[in-house]
């Protein structure tokens, strides 16, 4: 089961499209409504493995100061209002597709901005700690981003959502750091990095796969009526990805070393759509998966994206220094 788990990790390129239809035609040929009640299991699935290899103490680390200035500076400052702004241009008359740009925007970096800033050389160290402080930050400015944005074209509830956000992100963060540290203590520190810690991420697949499946299958009726909705979904949010690369790339060229420009790219361009997804299936009701039908998609953007990126990033940022072995005998 692990090998499978881990083989769909690694090809979420193709798994989250293939599920995708297969919620499709699940929704065309069953009334997919009692799928409402598995929403809350799989959001903890989904969120609970990526809480138990989080390393909190990062948080507290100096080093990298400027690094994680701009990014957190782009990922509030400036990308949730380029989304605020898309969706009111491509959206105007769709006020929950416009929510669901503008909630893939807001909570910034997931396990897999730590991943693609490794397979791009980049600093690992800096990445961890945008992940860590991403997910607080965005996960307490949620709520607030969202009522004053979208407010007047949205129902919000604020109290809603911080229960939602409570719920999706900081109960599962409490129970992954408990796990996290209970393995530590029975199986030791090295133990838990090389045998434990691997395998949770794997099972976080299955709750983003069952996350997009269930969104999907309960607006393949909707979908299936207008299919020129799901064609008017991609413009905007390839829009969205290129302004946040070309800005974060130029900031981390002018402004930062190699390897924390790159750790700046994936920190700023990851978001974690599977916070969003379960937001928008949990806070806003039945509305809320037009809203999610537009995170499915940005998975699909996102993932392709990030893999173009790294075949680029050393003739953006130059190769990285090879390692220098030491003399024998020294």
């Amino acid at each position: 089961m692990w090998r499978l788990l881990s083989r769909l990790n690694k090809n979420l390129i193709l798994a989250i499209p293939a599920m995708m239809a297969m919620g499709f035609v699940f929704g065309l040929a069953v009334e997919a409504g009692f799928l409402k009640s598995l929403i809350i299991p799989f959001t903890f699935l989904m969120v609970y493995p990526m809480m138990v290899t989080l390393k909190l103490k990062k948080v507290l680390e100096g080093g990298d100061g400027r690094a994680q200035f701009y990014t957190q500076l782009i990922n509030f400052g400036v990308i949730p209002f380029v989304a605020f702004g898309l969706g009111r241009l491509f959206f105007p008359n769709q006020p929950y597709l416009a929510l669901g740009l503008l909630l893939a925007a807001l909570v910034p970096t997931s396990g897999m901005t730590i991943s693609w800033t490794g397979f791009a050389k980049g600093n690992l160290e800096a990445a961890v700690k945008m992940t860590v402080l991403g997910l607080i930050l965005g996960s307490l400015a949620t709520p607030f981003y969202v009522q004053f944005l979208m407010g007047a074209h949205v129902k919000v509830d604020m109290a809603g959502i911080m229960k939602q956000i409570a719920v999706i992100v900081f109960l599962p963060m409490a129970a992954g750091y408990l796990t996290q540290r209970g393995l530590v203590a029975k199986h030791g520190q090295k133990a838990f990095q090389e045998q434990w810690a691997p395998r949770f991420p794997c099972l976080s697949t299955i709750g983003v796969l069952g996350i997009v499946f269930i969104a999907i299958a309960l607006k393949a009726q909707s979908i299936a009526a207008s299919p020129q909705e799901l064609a008017a979904i991609l413009p905007p949010l390839i829009i969205l990805y290129v302004i946040n690369y070309s800005l974060s790339t130029t900031v981390g060229m002018f402004l930062l070393p190699r390897g924390d420009a790159i750790a700046l790219v994936y920190g700023t361009v990851m978001r974690n759509l599977s916070i969003a997804l379960a937001v928008s299936m949990n806070a806003f009701g039945q509305a809320g998966s037009d809203a999610a039908l537009v995170i499915a998609v940005a998975y699909i953007v996102q993932v392709q994206s990030a893999a173009w990126y790294v075949k680029f990033t050393d003739g953006i940022f130059g190769a990285a220094k090879a390692p220098v072995c030491p003399a024998p005998g020294k």
